[in-house]
């Protein structure tokens, strides 16, 4: 194993490398899931809204793929929650991540089960109130990132959490390389959590319509809609998007959420990228084709390896 980047993040998860993938809703199922933990990152199943049946039959796509750790992300607002509680518990899912709401009520309960709780977190505040829950971690997801995001950036958010928490950062939100990792690494993150490269991973069941929105957008590509309702979501410009901005600019916020319910599923399984929201983060002009999920993560290592070492051979010739 290369000792190089093996956080005591990296131990605490029983993964190889400080690689999480993100769980997204539709897009972030078993195969997926599967692939990255196999290849040695934290494969994440996105339950979204989804019944705890439909997760469950994911959850069992991972276990045939690989017995590395993996994590299922949970939606605290789903209609589903308690169920889906019943199901990571039952089926001993050993991580968990969750978003959308405090998962507090659920801590006793996971916690009793063995399972690790990892919340993403948009401020400092948040991360310091999870803690005395006695989590394992927190991301720290700034706006750079697709679908529903926060007000503050990366870069600003990060440092903010990790002088805040005595407890490991991963840092999410514009990473989609070696550099990236470095970044966040200096940032005081131990890990890096990447939502949009992996849509492009070959073993991501997305439809290649969306995949290759992604691969075809250019750096300012991926927009804000839904700021006026509090609610505000990064998708790759579109027919959809176009729509959304309109609605916003004449006050008609109900009309806008009712525009957007099912335009992620629309994009993801229908291929429909048009009329559909395709979530991506701004690192989406990054992306230049689709290749397997082993190879992504060799990928981001190597180029951070060779970075390190090109800094040593600079400082031992005196140029640094």
């Amino acid at each position: 194993m290369n000792d190089l980047f093996y956080t005591p993040l990296c131990e605490k998860l029983g993964i190889r490398y400080p690689i999480i993938q993100g769980g997204m809703a539709w897009v972030a199922t078993g195969e997926l899931a599967g692939a990255v933990s196999k290849a040695g990152g934290l494969g994440v199943i996105g339950a979204g809204r989804a019944p705890a049946e439909e997760i469950a039959e994911e959850i069992d796509k991972v276990r045939s793929m690989t017995e590395n750790p993996f994590a299922v992300n949970l939606m605290l607002m789903s209609e589903h929650i308690d169920e889906l509680i019943d199901l990571v518990v039952s089926k001993e899912v050993p991580i968990v991540t969750t978003g959308a709401g405090n998962p507090g009520k659920y801590m006793e309960r996971l916690q009793s089960a063995g399972i690790k709780v990892v919340p993403v977190v948009s401020s400092a505040a948040l991360a310091r109130r999870l803690v005395r829950f006695d989590i394992t971690a927190v991301i720290a997801e700034g706006n750079e990132a697709g679908g529903h995001i926060g007000e503050m950036g990366t870069i600003a958010l990060v440092p903010q959490i990790a002088d805040s928490v005595d407890i490991p950062v991963i840092a999410a939100g514009g990473i989609a390389d070696g550099r990236g990792l470095l970044a966040a690494f200096h940032l005081g993150a131990q890990a890096v959590q990447m939502g949009t490269r992996f849509v492009c991973a070959a073993e991501c069941q997305a439809a290649g319509e969306y995949k290759n929105a992604i691969i075809d957008a250019r750096d300012r590509d991926a927009v804000v809609t839904g700021r006026s309702t509090g609610h505000p979501v990064r998708t790759i410009k579109n027919k959809l998007t176009r729509k959304l901005h309109k609605l916003e600019e004449n006050g008609k916020e109900d009309e806008l959420e009712r525009e957007a319910q099912g335009a992620l599923r629309r994009a993801v399984i229908e291929g429909d990228i048009e009329q559909g929201s395709v979530m991506a983060g701004q690192i989406s002009g990054m992306i230049e084709r689709e290749i397997s999920s082993e190879k992504i993560i060799e990928e981001i290592i190597a180029e951070a390896e060779e970075i390190l070492a090109s800094d040593c051979r600079e400082f031992r010739e005196g140029k640094k």
